[in-house]
């Protein structure tokens, strides 16, 4: 139970269908969906549509988008929906052109747009409203115009000058020169006649004719590789999930290319040294979680990519004789200094969450990765194009190495947790890098420490900067003992300019017959249910 004469909210209580999203308009139209009678499935794809218009910056149809779906009956379905990096690219033209490492945004950043193709996907498997139904309030939004909540133009106005220096960026996404401020209204007529065609046409509007068209030849115009090729041979493809056990759920994530399994080493990590029966809010545990992450995070980077390049299986990465060695490397008392953490650019996205009626879960992400993605923007379709490839090593023999038509290393990842065969924690935590330690920390505060999801996504975060992983950033609710304290153990610390990511999270009660959900305060969303 919180204090209620401290800052804060209460979670979300309801029987009927609930969402959580990281905007308010989003929420509020996929709830809107439920209502008419659509499913988890519909709503969540409309919350999406509307993200992309009012969370331009973090989401877009010219991002990626990866799915767990949960049935009623239990039965669990992984839907990987990012894109490739353009056939005629590879790390070699990059180094011969100077680069040491991937740049962080324009056009060889880009990789070709899975979103729209996962969303359609999704939808013919799995959806109950007629398709175009479910862009209504996106393309509303787009067309009227919709206020600038607080944490977006926050964000927004960070990326003014990079947008300025792109025709599309400029043209769209700033108003006189700037970013739009605050409680502004903001329109993008073209945007709603993009969505409009979609809706109306289906996925291959954005991969095939007019916009792909538009697409390959500004990213080749700036000097990029994409071409309409490219785009026409997008795929989202239905795939197995892999899971670990803890604290007597069954976690479930998307397999690599995704860096989920970072955060399923991680949970094997906790569990093997027992930061779960530590104070939640202890120095001690912090320390840990760190440590093990730090851990886990060095396999990722050097060995999570497209699973057909990985030399070493999700199985090995996840067994229990490879946590012992892991393990082997944590010290309870003192930072150990050899873990060194290669740079990735810091990134953002939208993370969301919806359960109905029947009590079938979606867990869903879609993401640009950094502020609007690559920083190129298509003029007439305004389309923010997606710098995925940003995650793409240039070390020559690198299993994540750039290479013709290959999927990325990915950072976006949504969770799923069942019990005894059914889903009961449907969640995802937003934040680049930060997600699969956001994961893991959320999911033990309330497999461990009894939160609910309100206060499991509320409570205070650490994580490294975007360098090598020396510095962590430290939010305002960890206090100044404990900030002391880690410092005994060797961290280096400093308090974070921005806080760590956001998320979302629905419970399913079946003892009560009542779905709890919580929203992030890092972000401008909030969980509703009827």
């Amino acid at each position: 139970m919180r204090e209620f004469d401290r800052p804060g909210r209460s979670p979300v209580y309801a029987e009927n269908g609930m969402a959580a999203t990281s905007h308010p308009l989003a929420t509020a139209a996929a709830i809107a969906v439920l209502k008419e009678g659509g499913n988890a499935v519909d709503a969540a794809i409309a919350a999406s549509a509307v993200l992309t218009v009012v969370e331009p910056h973090m989401t877009g149809i010219g991002g990626d988008c990866f799915v767990i779906l949960a049935e009623p009956d239990g039965s669990v379905h992984g839907l990987n929906g990012s894109g490739r990096a353009p056939a005629g690219a590879s790390a070699a033209r990059l180094r011969e052109m100077g680069h040491a490492r991937m740049p962080d945004s324009g056009p060889h950043s880009v990789t070709v747009p899975g979103a729209v193709k996962a969303w359609e996907t999704l939808h013919q498997r799995f959806g109950r409203l007629d398709f175009a139904r479910l862009f209504d309030e996106a393309i509303a939004y787009a067309e009227d115009g919709y206020a600038l909540h607080p944490r977006v133009a926050a964000d927004w106005s960070d990326q003014a000058a990079k947008l300025a220096a792109d025709e599309g960026a400029g043209r769209h996404y700033l108003v006189d020169g700037k970013a739009p401020a605050v409680g502004s209204r903001h329109r993008v007529p073209a945007f709603a006649a993009t969505l409009r065609r979609i809706a109306r046409d289906g996925a291959k509007v954005l991969y095939e004719g007019e916009i792909a068209a538009e697409i390959a030849a500004t990213v080749r115009a700036k000097g990029g590789f994409l071409t309409e090729e490219d785009l026409a041979a997008a795929s989202a493809d239905w795939v197995e999930l892999i899971s670990t056990p803890y604290a007597g759920h069954d976690v479930l994530e998307i397999p690599p290319n995704g860096q989920g399994i970072t955060a399923l080493i991680l949970l094997n990590l906790m569990r093997k040294i027992g930061t779960g029966l530590l104070d939640p809010a202890s120095a001690d545990r912090y320390h840990l979680e760190i440590e093990a992450a730090r851990l886990a995070y060095s396999v990722r980077d050097h060995m999570v990519a497209d699973p057909a390049m990985m030399r070493v299986s999700p199985e090995t990465l996840l067994s229990e004789a490879y946590t012992d060695a892991l393990a082997a490397h944590i010290d309870p008392m003192r930072r150990n200094p050899e873990i060194v953490l290669p740079k990735l650019p810091g990134a953002n996205t939208i993370y969301l969450t919806v359960v109905d009626r029947e009590r079938r879960a979606v867990s869903f992400i879609n993401s640009v990765y950094s502020s609007f993605g690559a920083k190129i923007v298509t003029p007439n379709s305004c389309i923010a194009l997606q710098n995925r490839g940003a995650c793409f090593s240039l070390e020559e023999g690198h299993p994540n190495e750039l290479g013709s038509a290959k999927r990325p290393m990915h950072t976006i990842i949504p969770a799923m947790a069942m019990k005894n065969g059914k889903p009961v924690v449907s969640f995802g935590v937003m934040g680049g890098a930060y997600q699969p330690m956001g994961h893991a920390h959320v999911f033990s505060n309330l497999a461990d420490h009894g939160m609910d999801p309100q206060q499991a996504l509320d409570h205070a975060r650490l994580f490294w900067d975007d360098d090598d992983g020396t510095v962590l950033e430290a939010e305002a609710g960890i206090s100044d003992e404990i900030r002391s304290e880690l410092t005994r153990k060797g961290h280096a610390l400093r308090s974070a300019a921005k806080p760590h990511g956001g998320g979302q999270a629905i419970v399913i009660d079946e003892k009560n017959g009542f779905l709890v959900a919580g929203s992030d305060h890092r972000k401008d969303g909030l969980a509703l249910g009827w």
